[in-house]
């Protein structure tokens, strides 16, 4: 199989190009032929013109690369390695939607064939490649599983908006559902991964390391939230503390914030919902999905009480939020915890303007209902710097005194300007 790639005898095929599978079809692009698949016409107009549409890459990315994007199935029939990188994300009763990669197996099943390879990069609970995809995957195709085709699970590790950690420089995890498999899977990645690879020895050990990654992170920045709680009764900076705490050597450094995007906030579900299965209740991730969900509600409500206690009517009071997207200085609004410090204060009638430059105007109204202001006013009785993109870092005191009303509250989630306000009302996680 490697060697039909190395010499394009056969193409690679990427179903899924979000911020996922765009860099690594791109990769890959460089050295073999490779077919760009997504079900999105839109996105696919955009790719062959060169534009990004996750705003992740530049257009000279594109430059050099052996690809055709399509939106037309038919045409992944002339590939034999399809890398299936679409969302896995959760329902509205915190339960996996696995929609999209079930779909996903479906397209790449009918035009399946024997001695194709299907490489699953979605991230997933342990056991779900296996027992919720391959059985579709034969299926739709009409072939047996290791005799005719093989599977594989190679996780992403693509961080949005790091320019420093890329797919090329960070250690990728692979797998396959025998040694030969294994082996064919790790080589042909490895040829593009300068960082390395580790293989793993099945396909669940794979996939369970991807889904502890986030969970991880997850429990102990839902700590640090719950200590953020806990200060702010005993008004003491939370940042002032781990700034302290942080001068151990050992001393984890996680911050407080909102989690939200489409894997710290949403792959502890995927491993909760395996145990639940399994008979089993995952009390310390359950509970710190419990913390990092609350959050935005947490912060609305003491955004409320600090306004009234200045004598404020809060149904007359107006409030800026700045930034609406998942993360610092990228696009994507998916699972965006902001959205509930917005809806919180709008339960309480409080007039709430939102601003982003990095956002969709388009996006934002489809996906929440509300629209982004297109320009900063005055007159604010509370301003909320809820995400730390690149353009608010240089404001200052005078920036908000300008465009807050007397008595008026700076809140800084992020604590990028701590020990810089002097003379505003100001409070931080």
């Amino acid at each position: 199989m490697f060697k039909k790639i190395k010499s394009k005898q056969t193409k690679i095929s990427l179903i899924g190009l979000g911020y996922v599978g765009l860099p690594i079809a791109l990769e890959f692009a460089k050295k073999y032929s490779v077919i760009g698949f997504d079900i999105k016409d839109d996105r696919i107009e955009k790719m062959k013109n060169n534009i990004d549409p996750s705003n992740e890459l530049s257009s000279d990315k594109f430059e050099g690369c052996d690809i055709v994007f399509t939106s037309n199935p038919e045409n992944l029939k002339e590939a034999s390695f399809h890398i299936v990188a679409v969302p896995t994300p959760i329902d509205d009763y915190n339960h996996p939607d696995l929609k999209p990669v079930i779909s996903a197996s479906k397209t790449v099943g009918k035009i399946l064939k024997k001695g194709d390879y299907v490489v699953y990069e979605s991230t997933v609970y342990p056991g779900c490649t296996e027992e919720d995809c391959v059985p579709i995957l034969e299926k739709e195709s009409g072939l047996t599983y290791k005799k005719d085709f093989k599977v594989g699970f190679s996780p992403e590790r693509i961080n949005p908006g790091d320019k420093k950690h890329t797919l090329t420089n960070i250690v990728k995890i692979t797998s396959g559902c025998d040694e030969e498999s294994a082996k064919v899977i790790g080589d042909v990645y490895e040829s593009i991964i300068t960082a390395g690879i580790h293989r793993a020895s099945s396909i669940k050990v794979a996939e369970a390391a991807k889904i502890i990654e986030n969970t991880q992170r997850d429990i102990n920045i839902a700590f640090m939230n719950e200590l953020s709680i806990i200060f702010n009764r005993m008004d003491i900076n939370t940042f002032e503390v781990l700034e302290a705490a942080g001068t151990k050597w050992n001393f984890l450094k996680f911050f407080p914030g909102l989690v939200g995007g489409h894997c710290i906030g949403v792959d502890p579900y995927y491993l909760t919902y395996k145990a639940k299965k399994l008979g089993y209740h995952a009390q310390i991730i359950t509970s710190g999905r419990f913390i990092n969900d609350s959050m935005g509600g947490y912060i609305a409500k003491q955004i409320v009480k600090r306004m009234i206690s200045s004598g404020k009517v809060i149904q007359d009071c107006k409030v800026l939020v700045m930034g609406v997207t998942f993360k610092e200085d990228v696009s994507d609004i998916r699972n965006s915890k902001v959205v509930n410090i917005i809806n919180e204060l709008n339960s309480y009638h409080v007039n709430v303007e939102v601003a982003d430059l990095n956002a969709s105007i388009e996006e934002v109204k489809e996906e929440y209902g509300f629209s982004l202001s297109n320009k900063i006013n005055s007159n604010y009785d509370a301003v909320v710097v809820a995400v730390s993109h690149k353009e608010y870092l240089q404001l200052n005191e005078q920036y908000f005194k300008s465009i807050l009303t007397k008595k008026g509250l700076l809140v800084d989630l992020k604590g990028i300007y701590r020990n810089k306000i002097k003379n505003l009302d100001y409070w931080s996680l």
